[in-house]
């Protein structure tokens, strides 16, 4: 087996792995704000209870994943700490 990078072994233990983990992304078609705010919730929710939550977030932010719930947060919530952090 090959060995893991370090990215790769928080990924292992994340709690989003699996089934659900179709409530971290918008579908492909378009979304009425009802529907994504408690998709967004039921991912979040999800967030709350993952060991490997900071390590998710921390990535995310990394590499301005300009997509879906990471670390617990949303899109508008990773940008809104980016720009805080810049001052």
């Amino acid at each position: 087996m090959a060995a893991m990078r370090s990215e790769e072994m928080w990924q292992a233990k994340a709690a989003c792995r699996g089934p659900q983990s179709d409530v971290f992304f918008p579908p492909e078609h378009v979304e009425r704000r009802e529907d994504r705010d408690g998709r967004e919730e039921a991912a979040k929710a999800i967030c709350r209870s993952c060991a490997v939550r900071r390590p998710c977030l921390d990535y995310a932010l990394s590499i301005r994943e300009p997509h879906g719930i990471w670390g617990g947060l949303n899109e508008l919530e990773r940008k809104q700490l980016l720009d805080q952090r810049a001052g």
